[in-house]
């Protein structure tokens, strides 16, 4: 039985001018144990397919469900599956970081669950923090909040909406430590993130959306593998030949090109001397999941189903 199931998920806002399709047949499963990464530019998709997956909004058409409960009629069922760590910072400022935890258990029926808030607040370093109240906690911390109340209940399936947007690194590695020994111990993972470095050391298995549609699905592994296994990496103050400029990625000074043998690498570099254009800091090395979602979101191809 898989984890979580997505089969031909469709949802269209009707009330948007032209009406608007937010998930075009989404068909996607995630196996017990994974730890599975969900990638896309802003308005692909992701958020509107977690918010079908924990029954905040309803599929216009298809079927999800989780650990074998149907989101909609076995609701009550697949909601106790499933904890969710929100990308807005949501909190009811007058309890206590311990009582927030003790309610959010009384919402699941759990009772007698002090050990293991006790485990959440220290492994999400948030032992001494126990007793003060939300509405005192920086930003960060409130984060940390939101993690400690998707996991109060211990659900076998754990979905963490850009869990890291805006926190510091110290925050970032107490969260992946928590969850992945969290993982290790069996629980299922839906990540979706930004920070795609973050996916590439975490995540198996990968899906990447575009306008509401699957366009990659992979192991992490063999995505890049299917790109382009060199990146020319270079800074420089000065405008690049425009036909090195159509393949470049440039971020300030920052240039990356791919290339896919050494003799493309030279030739471009000898394009950039010829053009009078001074490389500095320039590095070769292997493609990462950021160069292969630029190429694939970039890539006309891709604009449906893998």
């Amino acid at each position: 039985m898989s984890a979580v199931i997505f089969d031909c998920v469709e949802k269209t806002y009707s009330d948007a001018p032209g009406s608007l399709k937010a998930l075009d047949g989404v068909s996607f499963s995630i196996e017990p144990g994974e730890f599975f990464g969900l990638l896309g530019p802003n308005g692909a998709g992701k958020t509107t397919l977690i918010s079908v997956l924990a029954g905040l909004a309803r599929a216009s058409a298809g079927r999800v469900s989780v650990m074998g409960h149907d989101v909609l009629t076995g609701y009550a069922q697949a909601r106790r599956a499933l904890g969710v760590v929100p990308q807005e910072l949501v909190f009811d400022p007058f309890f206590s970081v311990r009582e927030t935890l003790v309610i959010q258990s009384g919402y699941f029926g759990v009772r007698h669950n002090g050990a293991w808030i006790d485990e959440l607040l220290e492994g999400l370093g948030m032992a001494d923090k126990a007793r003060v109240n939300m509405r005192q906690l920086s930003g960060g911390m409130k984060r940390r909040v939101l993690v400690a109340q998707a996991l109060v209940h211990r659900p076998p399936v754990i979905v963490l909406d850009e869990p890291t947007a805006g926190v510091d690194v110290e925050l970032r590695q107490a969260l992946w430590h928590f969850i992945s020994r969290l993982n290790k111990q069996g629980h299922t993972v839906l990540l979706t993130t930004h920070y795609l470095e973050e996916a590439e050391a975490l995540c198996s298995r990968i899906a990447m959306l575009k306008k509401g549609r699957i366009v990659a699905l992979d192991r992490t592994e063999n995505l890049l593998a299917g790109t382009a296994s060199t990146m020319l990496r270079f800074k420089t103050d000065q405008a690049l030949p425009p036909d090195v400029a159509a393949q470049a990625r440039v971020t300030g000074r920052s240039v990356q090109l791919q290339a896919h043998h050494a003799e493309e690498v030279e030739g471009v570099l000898k394009r950039l001397r010829e053009a009078g254009v001074r490389v500095e800091d320039l590095e070769i090395g292997r493609a990462d999941l950021e160069d292969v979602f630029f190429e694939i979101m970039q890539n006309p191809a891709h604009a449906g189903q893998p």
